[in-house]
Parts: C-alpha cells; structure tokens; sequence
C-alpha cells in the first residue's frame, strides 16, 4: 500500500472542502434557523455534499471519455483550474467572506444546499479534485474504494467541526478561519504543480522516470 500517495490524497480532500472555512458559512446559513434544528441542518448540507461528490468520483471520468476526453488532459486542465482556486484562497476574499456574500445577494437561500452543502462544501475545487484522484483504468477498484472512504472521512470530519462550529467559531473568529483557509490555499497550489507536471508525463510530454543506474563499467570509462 501506497502511504504517500494515500496521505497526499487525504490532504487534497482536506484542502479542497476546507472544513474549517466551512464553519462561518454553517453559522450565517443558520442564523434563521431554530436551534433545535441545528444539527439536522448540518447533517443534511453533509449529505447532499457526500451525494455529490461521490457522484463525480464514479461518473467524472465517464463524462470525459463521452466527450472523448484523456484524463491526462483533464489533470492537466484541472491542476490549472486548482492552481487558479488556490491563489483565490491566498490573495482573494476569504473563503467564508465570498460564500456569505453570494449567500445574502440570494434571495431564494435555501441554506443546507447553498450555500453550504454547495459550494462551500463539494466545492468546484473538490468536485475536480475527485475526478483527478481516480483513474477507472490504471486503479483498481480497491483503491479507488479507500479514496471514497478517504472522502466520507473528511467530510465526516467536517460534520464534526460544523455541529461544534459554535464553539471553535468563538476560539478562532474569522479571521483565524481566514488565515487557515489561506494556508491551506498555499498546500493547494503546490498540490495543483504536481498535478499539471503528472498530467504531462502521462501524455508523454515529460519523462518523470528516474534515470537509470550508471553501471561501474560507465563510471570506469
């Protein structure tokens, strides 16, 4: 078993939903709300988020191949669309600013499925992240299992935050949210170069394959 590749998927699911970014959009989302319903509320944004998400991870590349589509191509475009996605989380709005904001112009908000659930939570970062992680020809379905439960995990993870929002919002405010979500934005983006290079090599258009051992015969000349 692969633990680097397993733990930098973990990572690239953690940074693409941002749970911690996610707490600010829970708390204005049910500001309307009636306590009570509060984790209902969450649970049901989570829902609708796994749904979608775990959507993309089984139909993302069948979307491709109807449109004739290599996935080389598309880790390529996506790690350019990541890269993009993290700078916005580096020098832009914050994540939970920009949510909010799209949130009140909205005068049907229909609060666990937007903003929350989308797209705060599936993301269009994680939604591409998803469809990048998994290969239905060079992985086998094993592996492509424990990236879904990888994805069930951090979004179980967020749950978590998000039923206890209240009191880590009153620990890190906004601006603790802000500075996390920004840091994560910088893991993002190297993540996105790593993804445009491995989508280079799988075209043929970089050879990543380490060089081959010099013999002592070529060392001796």
């Amino acid at each position: 078993m692969d633990w680097t590749g397993l733990i930098r998927e973990f990572v690239t699911l953690t940074v693409v939903i941002d749970p911690v970014g996610t707490i600010p959009v829970y708390l204005f989302a049910v500001q309307s709300v009636p306590r009570h319903l509060h984790r209902r509320f969450a649970i049901r944004a989570i829902v609708i988020a796994t749904l979608v998400l775990l959507a993309f991870l089984v139909g993302g590349q069948i979307i491709l191949e109807t449109l004739g589509l290599r996935l080389g191509s598309f880790q390529i475009a996506g790690g350019i669309v990541l890269f993009i996605f993290a700078m916005t989380m580096i020098f832009g709005d914050s994540k939970p600013a920009r949510e909010i904001e799209e949130a009140e112009r909205d005068d049907h908000l229909a609060g666990a499925v937007f903003p929350l659930a989308m797209p705060s939570i599936a993301s269009p970062g994680a939604m591409l992240a998803i469809v990048v992680l998994t290969d239905n020809y060079t992985e086998p379905l094993s592996d492509q299992l424990i990236t879904a439960g990888m994805l069930i995990a951090v979004l179980l993870f967020t749950l978590g935050l998000l039923l206890a929002a209240s009191v880590i919002h009153r620990l890190i405010g906004n601006t603790g949210a802000s500075v996390i979500s920004r840091v994560m934005g910088i893991i993002l983006a190297t993540i996105a170069v790593d993804q445009v290079v491995g989508g280079m090599d799988a075209m043929g258009i970089l050879d990543m394959a380490a060089p081959p051992p010099a013999s002592v015969g070529t060392l001796g000349a």
